[in-house]
């Protein structure tokens, strides 16, 4: 635990807590308010947080868990690379990997705030720009190193005592496909970061700068005294869990097939604490699919916090993860070493541990953890002329699949899960901003695992190329050979399926991960993953499948052939009566 801070009476201490989330909140609305993209505007694909000056996250907003263990590595970039050269009016930008970032998309705005000429703290924005260069609309190529996925930052001091580099900023925007989106949604970033130091020096002038830098220090210390007290309550015990992926994007033998590889994990509860060990896990690939540590640190996290914590009663900080310690082998998927590529590996590799966290602890926590949600983020890119307008485009969508099964309840279906928490993109919204049509979005039937509690259901989307909209698509997709997982007798959920089928009528399986054309008219048929049920499925009620029989998510074969439902008519009658009654 850190140093003690100067101690504020209780009351003050939860205003000023209470403030600095807040804060994070805040930035979030100006951020959704202002910002260009549909990806950042409607779909939130961004996080908001409250730094120390050391680097450490103090408040997050209600953002995503996927940044939970990677951002305090992305500001304590900044503080190694400038040091005590760092002044009121400053703001940083970067958004490599290597020093401290997810994927080079995200790119992180980073500035400092100050009270009478002492340094408080920083906020940053991290925000996934839909484009940053490279080969392909929306950076998500298949490509070997990182020097082809982007534009790629280190730590760079974007504003300089509030002038603006320009030439920086002229750099960045030659380097992407749409650079009046990108300054937009860069404008936003500056905008949000300007009125979270405003918020935390107005703190300062309330309380004093030395009293909320140690009531930073203090909210982080509560969070990990919680951690521990509720680690501390759970029993000790250990667990093993391995799962493949279905592969980097890149062809490993001449008829294109694309080999798995496997994830190990080792999770280790020692009264306060938890290890979690990758050892024997497999080398990093050819592909972009490996992880940065950070990135697979806020997979587990993720999956950690949401069984120790499912009521969500500890502060998201640096605190928290004090108690878990992640080992990795360097040079392996889950720890690469530069200049391997890792533009898929941010969310897919997240989701992978995230789950396999609940499988691993599923032997000794069985009533603290859940099934298999979708394990992908599902993740479409389309770019091209836009014929309406003449101007070049990039969308960037990911489509919501199956929340696991639960011990208790039944999954959710086709909603952000796990590491994610990104929001519905409106259909009007994406086709007013893109040649685009969707012809179908519907819960795909059967695609929740069987078991006591059935999986959530993923969902089916359809896009269609307009006339004279030829564009570049790009498909980045896990638990197409993996399905989603299910636990304790449970089933796996349905696995994800994507075609394109050309405007002449040919329909083609698309692979995982990569690049590939869809000519005008072309159209993409993208069935997500389910989740995995929880629970014998003999032990669900009868009444539940008839529901689930109503309700269009079970269709009447698949209640025969796994709940062996003899007549599901009976069942789906019963709960059309009940309904009436």
């Amino acid at each position: 635990m850190q140093d003690a801070p100067l101690h504020a009476d209780p009351a003050t201490f939860e205003i000023v807590k209470n403030s600095l989330y807040k804060i994070a909140e805040e930035m979030r609305v100006v951020l959704a308010k202002t910002a260009y993209s549909p990806l950042l505007k409607s779909a939130g694909d961004f996080s908001c947080g409250v730094f120390d000056a050391r680097g450490e996250m103090v408040a997050q907003g209600p953002d995503l868990p996927i940044h939970l263990g990677s951002m305090p590595d992305a500001v304590r970039a900044v503080v190694a690379a400038f040091g005590s050269d760092v002044h009121d009016g400053d703001v940083f930008i970067h958004n490599d990997p290597y020093f401290g970032g997810s994927h080079l998309p995200d790119v992180n705005v980073v500035r400092p705030s100050f009270s009478h000429g002492r340094l408080l703290g920083y906020a940053c924005l991290r925000a996934h720009w839909p484009d940053i260069g490279s080969a392909t609309p929306g950076s998500y190529g298949a490509v070997t190193e990182i020097f082809g996925e982007g534009l790629r930052l280190p730590p760079l001091r974007l504003i300089s005592r509030g002038t603006l580099n320009v030439d920086l900023e002229k750099v960045i925007f030659a380097n992407v496909r749409t650079p009046d989106e990108r300054k937009g949604d860069l404008g936003a970033q500056l905008a949000a970061t300007l009125r979270a130091t405003e918020r935390l020096k107005a703190l300062a002038e309330r309380y004093g700068a030395e009293q909320l830098i140690g009531t930073m220090a203090e909210v982080m210390n509560y969070s990990e005294r919680l951690m521990r007290a509720m680690l501390a309550e759970l029993p000790d015990g250990e667990g093993y869990f391995e799962d493949f992926c279905d592969g980097d994007g890149i062809a490993d033998t001449p008829d294109g097939e694309d080999a798995p590889f496997w994830i190990r994990m080792l999770v280790t509860k020692t009264g306060d604490r938890v290890v979690v060990d990758f050892a024997g896990s497999d080398p990093q690939v050819k592909g972009p699919i490996n992880a940065p540590l950070s990135v697979s640190a806020s997979g587990v996290y993720c999956g950690l916090k949401t069984a120790v914590d499912p009521n969500s009663f500890i502060p998201p900080n640096s605190g928290c993860w004090r108690a878990i310690e992640v080992k990795a082998p360097k040079g392996t998927v889950v720890n690469a070493e530069f200049p391997a590529p890792v533009v898929y590996a941010n969310h897919e590799i997240s989701h992978r541990l995230a789950d396999m966290v609940m499988g691993a602890l599923a032997s000794f926590w069985p009533n603290q953890v859940m099934a298999c949600s979708q394990g992908t983020s599902a993740i479409l890119t389309l770019g091209g002329l836009d014929p309406r307008s003449g101007r070049r485009y990039v969308s960037y969508e990911t489509i919501k699949g199956g929340f696991g099964a639960r011990p208790t309840k039944d999954g959710i279906n086709v909603v952000a899960s796990g590491i994610s928490n990104t929001m519905n993109t409106p259909i009007e919204v994406l086709e007013m901003a893109f040649p685009v049509r969707i012809e179908r979005y519907e819960i795909n039937p059967d695609s929740g695992g069987a078991g006591q509690y059935r999986g959530g259901c993923g969902a089916r989307r359809v896009w269609r190329m307009l006339d004279g909209a030829n564009a570049t698509g790009a498909l980045c997709m896990e638990r197409m050979t993996s399905p989603p997982f299910g636990l304790l007798g449970g089933k796996a959920g349905a696995a994800a399926v994507v075609t394109l089928t050309t405007p002449g009528g040919v329909t083609r399986r698309l692979p995982s991960k990569g690049a590939f054309s869809a000519p005008a008219g072309s159209v993409v048929d993208m069935v997500v993953p389910g989740s995995g049920g929880f629970g014998p499925v003999d032990k669900r009620e009868p009444s539940l499948i008839g529901r689930d029989l109503l309700e269009g998510y079970v269709s009447q074969r698949a209640a025969r052939e796994s709940y062996g439902i003899a007549d599901p008519g009976v069942l789906k009658a019963a709960a059309a009566a009940e309904d009436k009654a």
